[in-house]
């Protein structure tokens, strides 16, 4: 890496110019522009991002602070929050959606060989969505009832690696199951789904596709048990069923047999009942696949902790939908650099020292020499461990 480029250049350097210029290109985010660029917006929203700037006055503030690094971040003159504004409202937020997508392809390559926490050689993705909520008086474009306003992030997170294989952001008023229609299932590959997607024409689509989901059932199923088989009661296990659906949209939408386990959680004292269409799983390794959906949840709660996508600089759908997107830029950044430097900082860390070193002109990965992995073998409940 080149001693005499800043860290935020630096870290810019793994988006290759073409691949930008593919996506500006695309939209025609350049068209008609003859100063502030499509990559000039880009840096400023990424260093917005990596330093938790408040605002526009705050990026601009921050930014002609340092006259002089700018050019060598690409930045042709001071910056004005009214140019950044306009840029944000303007530009298609699609360009970045793109270049987010490709990031986060760019940076699941790198982590295809880590290791899932099960003994599982076939791909792992958990899905879900998390709102991202809005302040109803400045965006009513994003209304969803009367009186909140939010989008909905929709993920399909890799478990190996807890980077997004797809993302979405829709109105918060769609419901979380349309999203499977959109979805290309990967043969042979697990999806961990919640009850809010138990819809049987789509876990027929999963089916059709070679792939294999587990879920939760909802307490109406109606089925008849075709067979049994026996389970240790000392593991939690309390039933283990080849079940029929017998309702008229159940038989109609899902003919073919399903895979009922029933599960007893002492930690919580609940009985969980999951469903699915594998048949030759461990009745124990479809609860403990199950558990791993909770990866997703501490996916967004990752976000929403440590990127900026609670408060927001613009007010326009598009300003909004960009800013997301450029924080899943950012994340995918990071993930990139950690793998390309063989760092064994966590996640966390590695956002934390990049927030007060963007302008420092030391090679990254000597940078992250010094910085190590939490010393706790077991985080606390409430500790997000996504890259520990």
């Amino acid at each position: 890496m080149n001693t005499g480029k800043f860290v935020l250049a630096q870290l810019l350097d793994w988006i290759h110019p073409q691949q930008f210029q593919r996506c500006v290109e695309r939209y025609g985010g350049n068209r008609k522009v003859s100063r502030f660029t499509c990559w000039q917006q880009f840096v400023c929203m990424v260093f917005a991002q990596l330093t938790w700037r408040e605002g526009l006055r705050d990026i601009e503030a921050c930014l002609n602070s340092r006259p002089a690094q700018l050019y060598h971040l690409g930045l042709r003159g001071p910056i004005h929050r009214t140019t950044l504004a306009d840029a944000n409202e303007q530009r298609d937020w699609r360009i970045y959606a793109d270049l987010a997508q490709g990031l986060l392809a760019q940076a699941r390559v790198l982590y295809a060989q880590d290791p899932l926490q099960l003994e599982l050689s076939e791909a792992v993705y958990a899905l879900d969505a998390s709102a991202i909520e809005l302040s109803l008086r400045l965006c009513p474009w994003a209304r969803y009832s009367h009186c909140r306003s939010a989008v909905k992030l929709h993920t399909q997170l890799d478990l190996r690696g807890w980077l997004p294989a797809a993302v979405q952001i829709t109105p918060a008023k769609r419901s979380d199951v349309t999203w499977l229609d959109l979805l290309d299932f990967e043969p042979g590959a697990f999806y961990l789904l919640d009850r809010g997607y138990v819809d049987f024409k789509r876990l027929q689509a999963i089916q059709q596709a070679g792939a294999w989901f587990v879920t939760r059932t909802k307490a109406n199923l109606a089925y008849w048990r075709c067979a049994s088989r026996r389970v240790d009661y000392q593991t939690g296990l309390r039933s283990d069923q080849t079940i029929q659906l017998t309702s008229w949209f159940g038989r109609h939408y899902y003919p073919d047999r399903l895979r009922r386990v029933r599960y007893y959680a002492a930690h919580t004292k609940r009985h969980l009942v999951f469903l699915t269409n594998h048949m030759d799983l461990p009745p124990l390794l479809v609860a403990q696949l199950y558990q791993q959906r909770w990866q997703v949840e501490l996916f967004f709660r990752w976000l929403k902790q440590h990127l900026r996508i609670k408060a927001f600089y613009g007010r326009s759908e598009n300003a909004v939908r960009t800013q997301l997107w450029i924080a899943l830029c950012v994340y995918a950044l990071v993930a990139i650099a950690r793998k390309q430097i063989k760092s064994q900082a966590s996640l966390f860390e590695i956002l934390q020292i990049l927030s007060i070193n963007v302008f420092d002109k030391t090679p990254i990965n000597e940078l992250f020499a010094h910085a190590h992995p939490p010393k706790e073998s077991t985080p606390a409940p409430n500790q997000l461990s996504l890259f520990n």
